[in-house]
């Protein structure tokens, strides 16, 4: 039996464990519909942003200061935090088993949103958006095959799935479906430091919070 930590998983080793298949989506309108912004909500926006640019300008930004300076700001901002949302924090996902290889997969996912309104056991919430944060310097996509690890195991209760991993500066939204083989679709990559990405980032994470 070999054991495999999900954090040192390639995304050539992801495609081969699970199977994925990866797609572009050059639109968030294509799955998402997009509302425009309060004036309150763009000056709140702005002051997120000249905070976390604070921090950028004395250097690397650690992965706990991305989390508590960008992310959960945003989430709240967007609506993460009201019922029937239910943020979850770094816990261990359910063992992933891949009996033809003889592997089982560990992992921690970072942070998770579920709606708690459509949970039929403690269990199977239905997952909203999965979040993997990295420290500023490191490039998003490091965060990428344990994003698609994390979501495979959610796709046991549900069809589709948000994921996002970011190092605060740089976003990457990505779409996972279930199916044979699984698809997801990496969307748009959102600067968080540029005025009109940051707006379109907002609107994304408000339109995934009402889904």
């Amino acid at each position: 039996m070999t054991l495999l930590n999900a954090r040192n998983l390639s995304l050539e080793e992801v495609h081969r464990l699970f199977g994925f298949q990866k797609q572009y989506n050059d639109s968030f309108s294509n799955l998402l519909s997009l509302e425009p912004l309060s004036q309150e909500e763009q000056q709140e926006l702005k002051q997120i942003q000249n905070d976390f640019d604070r921090y950028l300008n004395t250097g690397k930004v650690s992965e706990g200061q991305v989390k508590f300076l960008a992310v959960a700001p945003l989430l709240r901002l967007a609506g993460f935090y009201r019922y029937p949302i239910e943020i979850v924090l770094e816990e261990n996902i359910a063992d992933i088993a891949i009996e033809d290889e003889d592997t089982i997969i560990k992992g921690r996912f970072d942070i998770l949103a579920v709606s708690k309104a459509k949970n039929t056991k403690p269990q199977a919430y239905f997952w909203l958006l999965l979040i993997e944060s990295k420290n500023s310097q490191v490039d998003i996509f490091t965060g990428l095959p344990q994003l698609l690890t994390y979501a495979y195991k959610g796709l046991d209760n549900q069809k589709s799935a948000w994921g996002l991993t970011t190092n605060g500066r740089s976003y990457q939204f990505v779409y996972i479906e279930q199916g044979n083989p699984p698809v997801y679709q990496l969307l748009p990559l959102l600067n968080f430091m540029e005025s009109m990405r940051a707006i379109e980032l907002l609107q994304v994470l408000k339109a995934i919070c009402q889904l």
